[in-house]
This record gives C-alpha cells, sequence and structure tokens, in this order.
C-alpha cells in the first residue's frame, strides 16, 4: 500500500529542519554568554560577601563597602561594559581577594564557654591522656555549670564507633559526631564544630568567609548528646557503625592528631570543605575508607540513608525501620542525669541493644 503525504507537508516539514539548524548554530554563543554572565555574578557576589564578613570591627562599614562593590561592579560589568571600568573592576576584586586571604584564624578572642578550652591528645604507646575533655552540667540551654576534665584512655580497648545524626530541623542538613566505645572506660565523644564567640550563633553563610574558628569538642557523652536532646530541642539518631577494632583505633588517632595541629595552629571552619561530615569521611578515608564521594556527604542530613546503603550500617531491618528504631530523643529525656546515660540510650537499639 502506498501513502502519499501532501505537497504542502514538504515544505513545512523543510522549514522545521531549518529552523532547527538555525537555532542550533546559534545556541553555543548563548550559551557561552550564559556561562560568562554567571561566573561575573557569582564572583561579584563572593567579593560583596567577603567584604561583609570580613574582619573589620564595624558592621555599618561592612555594609556600606559592600553595598559600593556591589554597585560599582554592576556598573562596571553590565552598564558601562567600558574596558577601563572592567579593569578597575579586576583590581579592586584581586584585592578583595588578596585582603581576605591575609585574614588570619585566631584561638585570642572572647569565646562562648562550650567551646572555650582548646583539648590536647598527649599519646604515650597504647596510653593516651587527653585534656580540655568536656562534661558540663546543664540546668536548660543557657544555664550549665562549665566543667573541663582529663581523661585517661587505651586504645586497646576501644571496641566499636558510633555514629549520631543531630537536627536543628530534620531536612537536608545536620551536624554529625562519633562515639569511641571502649571496654574499659565510658564512650569519648569528638564533635567537630564551629568556634562561636560571646552572642554569636552558626551562620551557614557566614561559615563560608571566614567568620569561625574550628574546634574538636572532646567531651563525656552525657554532655554532648543530652545538650542537643534535652535542652536544645534537636532530633538526635544513633547508629552502631560496621567498623573494626583496628579501623576504629587508626581513625581515633588520625583525630587525636588533628586535634593537637589545631591547639598548635588555629584553622577557619568552612561549611563546604573544614566541617564535620566532609572531616569525618576525610579521616575515615585515610584510616582505610573505601569509597567514592557521594554528594550526601555534603547533604549530611541525607548522610545516614548513606551508610545504610553503603553497608556501614546493619542492614538486616529495612532502612526506613531502622531510623526510627534509632531516634534517641526519648530515652535520652528519660535517662536525664543518670550515671548510666550511654547504656541507657542504647539499650533497645536494634544494632546494639540486642
Amino acid at each position: 500500500m502506498t501513502i502519499n503525504i501532501p505537497a504542502t507537508r514538504v515544505p513545512e516539514r523543510e522549514e522545521s529542519l531549518r529552523l532547527l539548524r538555525h537555532f542550533l548554530s546559534r545556541s553555543p554563543g548563548w550559551l557561552i554568554r550564559g556561562i560568562w554572565f554567571l561566573c561575573q555574578a557569582l564572583l561579584v557576589a563572593w567579593a560583596t560577601l567577603a567584604i561583609y564578613y570580613s574582619n573589620l570591627p564595624w558592621a555599618g562599614l561592612r555594609l556600606a563597602l559592600a553595598a559600593a562593590f556591589a554597585a560599582y561592579a554592576i556598573w562596571a560589568l553590565w552598564i558601562s561594559r567600558q574596558r577601563r571600568t572592567a579593569v578597575v573592576f579586576t583590581v579592586l576584586f584581586l584585592g578583595v581577594v588578596t585582603w581576605w586571604i591575609s585574614i588570619p584564624p585566631s584561638h585570642h578572642r572572647p569565646w562562648r564557654p562550650e567551646v572555650a578550652v582548646m583539648p590536647r591528645a598527649f599519646i604515650d604507646g597504647d596510653t593516651v591522656r587527653i585534656t580540655g575533655v568536656r562534661n558540663f552540667d546543664y540546668r536548660s540551654r543557657n544555664d550549665f555549670t562549665a566543667r573541663y576534665e582529663e581523661r585517661t584512655i587505651q586504645l586497646s580497648h576501644l571496641t566499636h564507633l558510633d555514629f549520631f545524626v543531630s537536627y536543628w530541623s530534620e531536612g537536608l542538613v545536620g551536624h554529625t559526631f562519633l562515639s569511641f566505645i571502649f571496654d574499659n572506660a565510658p564512650p569519648l565523644s569528638i564533635s567537630i564544630e564551629t568556634r562561636p564567640e560571646v552572642g554569636e550563633g552558626f551562620n551557614p553563610v557566614a561559615s563560608l568567609f571566614k567568620q569561625f574558628e574550628l574546634i574538636y569538642v572532646v567531651g563525656n557523652e552525657r554532655d554532648l548528646v543530652k545538650v542537643r536532646t534535652n535542652y536544645r530541642g534537636e532530633t538526635v539518631y544513633l547508629y552502631r557503625l560496621n567498623t573494626s577494632p583496628d579501623d576504629a583505633r587508626r581513625l581515633l588517632t588520625i583525630y587525636l592528631e588533628r586535634i593537637n595541629e589545631l591547639a598548635d595552629r588555629p584553622e577557619f571552619y568552612h561549611l563546604l570543605s573544614n566541617s564535620c561530615t566532609i572531616n569525618i569521611i576525610r579521616y575515615a578515608n585515610a584510616a582505610g575508607r573505601t569509597g567514592r564521594f557521594d554528594i550526601r556527604h555534603l547533604l549530611n542530613g541525607m548522610i545516614d540513608s548513606y551508610l545504610y546503603y553503603s553497608g556501614r550500617v546493619d542492614t538486616t531491618l529495612p532502612f526506613d525501620e531502622l531510623r526510627r528504631r534509632s531516634l534517641i530523643n526519648e530515652v535520652a529525656q528519660a535517662a536525664g542525669d543518670a550515671p548510666d546515660f550511654s547504656d541507657r540510650i542504647r539499650a533497645s537499639l536494634p544494632t546494639i541493644g540486642r
């Protein structure tokens, strides 16, 4: 059977092909211009924020300089379009970059008491003495008795590694920290955090611009967990990792070395490159972990999903069931100041308590 195509369809099809070829021939230029505009906009935004979050002491001055830079950049790049103004913008931008790079971290600021003491580890073979171990007594979120202690641990008695995920509001971003479990001593918790000054709170944008130093809070587990579950209103999950004692000991040794490095030389916290989960993964790699980068390392509110589907926690239960049963808020609130707080929060966990 022969099918005849009406003659009027042929010119229409040819015209459509012609228009498509014309669009494709022009699209690389539009694409390149679009990418160039996006790159310029990102550079302007970064420099503007770097000025606003700089080390100048007066907020009003920082705001005025940031606004002036942004206004000039918009005029120079997209309104004037003159070569001379673009050159001036480039010089100004490089000046901001140089200024930003020169801003140093410091150990000498009016720190909030929760992060006032930098821990330090003294390693003597199998025995490790740690100073600056936090063990606060809380009466409310902001009412507590500050206490820092000294702990002695033995690496050969480290048996397990537990992973905490804590949320201010459940979603794509949370906070992660570890507890190292010993068979002859209470757990030792280590939390990689910002080191805010008095009156400061965490700001994710500011954390990208040298606004917070970095600290590894080494503490009694009852302190680091209970302050979140009982007083800050955070939602906290606890998982036992499938980590061998040898790997856990290597990881703790790496942590202790980093703790001493920070005690000797301050560093800035950075949300994308020097933060809690990113550093945990980095040190796990150094301790023998194998695996590629996963977006959930950055979007760490989903890190427990990553741990489950990569086989790093017990997978005998469906993930949703494991997650539901790993929520420890209720049992932590019931345990309160009990001396066996750590045992109580693990007693009913599916991968630990059975």
